[in-house]
């Protein structure tokens, strides 16, 4: 078996060997005794910065299952892991269901890859197109060119994730997380990223990462279609039959929505159906951009710029009267960058390198929004957030541009773009505008007091240089196409809802997981 030992506490300097030893140390053992040991997870604890330090935890195996369960028992700061449980089904006896997959996202590529790896052949439609063709008119449509409603940030090979920060952090206890981590080094990312607490593979290196996944789908038998929507589903006597994508009609077993949180006109198409859909809450807000080497002064001190340390990156949180708002998405060295996917919109979203080498940091400042706020018929949030991104085209001058501000303009009406020392990243342009005029006031009242809250916890929010673009509306999915705990569709038996457009993950890692989780719930429903 293994224990995980954790709170190793070591000088930001430390290597692995000096970790890995501190532990045996804390727990009193040679390594006579140790069959394997190696580090698990490490993070920076900055709270202090005249202090900083590495938090670890190492993975240790003994000789002795006896000894590692009484190593427990006695530190509390150990935890026994037991490598017996089986989170896969037996490759024995399975009876190959036709599967189609709707979307080739993180949820829609690792459903599709452990389906494929148990010898089925599924089908997967994506409605954009394959990564490098997706990159060239996305690369296009940034420096001025025409807008795609089929090929897109929201739309194409990897999903939404492939145009971020890469971030692999979740909250979620999922054992398939783990297993996820080690196929996306076998596909390409760096090992780091298996102990890493707050790993990421930046949008560059993870392009690469989604062919070689994709790839090797198609290897065992699998079939991606790019540019291909799925249109309809055929449901006879309460279950699917087949689905429909170019005209063509696909039987099948079973199909997976693996969507992606814009897909809205299949939301749309799923409704007229029949399908159980029901409004969730979700967020909306801006993009704040500082200058990253003032995020790093105020999380570090005195010793930012110290080569050992990361990219300063942060996570803040406010709340009233039961309302909340929150730094999302953060990306250091990054770009604020435009991500609708309908046609005169305007939506912002963060992207990042793998190195996080760019000059400004940004993160998502949202707010959160409810059933109450929008109304309660499933499309409801739909219309709510189409409707500001649409308000945000106009007040950007029906250009594409971003409507805009300084931090101290919406706090104070004072200040202005030109006088900010920070230069905008969003490729489109800024429109300098009153915020106010695009969102609700509710929404509006609970930004500004969420910046000043923020200013006492971070030096650089008191930045009134600070720019802020609008709107951030695709934090999450305003939907969720209720399933059961067959992962079902609650009224179609065959129509798997998964990932975060289904309302079941929010980022790469969970929706992942989703994905394989959808996949042997089919596997073992055959």
């Amino acid at each position: 078996m293994a224990i995980i030992i954790s709170q190793i506490k070591t000088s930001v300097s430390a290597g692995t060997d000096d970790i890995t030893a501190a532990a045996l140390k804390k727990l009193g053992i040679s390594k006579s005794g140790v069959k394997a040991c190696h580090l698990h997870k490490t993070s920076l604890d900055a709270r202090n910065n005249s202090d900083i330090k590495l938090v670890s935890s190492v993975w240790i195996e003994l000789d002795s299952e006896k000894a590692e369960k009484s190593l427990c028992e006695r530190d509390k700061s150990c935890s026994y892991v037991d490598q017996s449980i089986e989170i896969m089904p037996p490759k024995t006896n399975i009876t190959k269901k036709k599967v189609v997959i709707a979307g080739f996202g993180p949820a829609g590529m690792f459903c599709a890859l452990t389906l494929a790896e148990y010898g089925y052949e599924p089908i997967v439609l994506e409605r954009g197109a394959a990564v490098d063709e997706r990159v060239k008119a996305v690369e296009s449509f940034w420096h001025g060119g025409a807008f795609s409603e089929q090929t897109n940030v929201q739309f194409g090979e990897g999903g939404a994730g492939t145009f971020s920060d890469g971030k692999l952090t979740t909250r979620i206890k999922d054992p398939m997380c783990r297993r996820i981590l080690q196929r996306l080094v076998e596909f390409g990312a760096p090992q780091e990223i298996l102990t890493k607490a707050k790993p990421h593979i930046g949008t560059d290196k993870l392009r690469s990462i989604v062919k070689s996944l994709r790839n090797r789908v198609i290897e065992l038998g699998g079939e991606v279609r790019f540019n291909t929507k799925l249109d309809d589903i055929i449901i006879k006597n309460g279950a699917v039959a087949a689905a429909v994508a170019n005209g063509q009609e696909i039987p099948c077993d079973a199909v997976v929505l693996a969507l992606g949180h814009s897909a809205r006109d299949t939301f749309e198409m799923l409704l007229g159906k029949g399908v159980f859909i029901e409004p969730k809450p979700f967020s909306v807000g801006v993009r704040i951009e500082h200058k990253q080497t003032d995020v790093d002064r105020s999380l570090y001190g005195k010793a930012a710029g110290t080569p050992s340390l990361p990219k300063g990156e942060y996570q803040l949180s406010h709340r009233r009267n039961g309302r909340g708002v929150y730094t999302f998405c953060m990306c250091p060295g990054g770009m604020v960058v435009p991500s609708q996917s309908e046609e005169n919109t305007v939506v912002t979203n963060g992207m990042s390198e793998f190195s996080r080498d760019g000059e400004n940091a940004n993160a998502a400042v949202a707010v959160g929004v409810s059933p109450d706020d929008f109304g309660k018929e499933p499309l409801d949030g739909v219309i709510f957030a189409r409707s500001l991104e649409r308000k945000a085209f106009e007040l950007g001058g029906r250009n594409y541009k971003a409507p805009a501000s300084t931090v101290g303009k919406l706090l104070t009406g004072k200040g202005s773009l030109a006088e900010s020392n920070i230069a905008p990243t969003y490729a489109r342009g800024l429109a300098e505008c009153d915020l106010a005029e695009l969102f609700p006031n509710f929404i509006t009242e609970m930004l500004k007091e969420g910046l000043v809250d923020f200013s006492h916890k971070m030096k650089c929010f008191g930045d009134r240089n600070a720019v802020l673009t609008a709107p951030e509306t695709r934090t999450s999915s305003p939907v969720r196409i209720t399933r059961g705990e067959d992962l079902c569709s609650l009224n179609v038996k065959g129509l798997y809802p998964c990932g975060e457009g289904a309302g079941y993950a929010g980022g790469i890692m969970s929706a992942a997981a989703d994905g394989m989780n959808v996949a042997v719930q089919i596997i073992r429903n055959a």
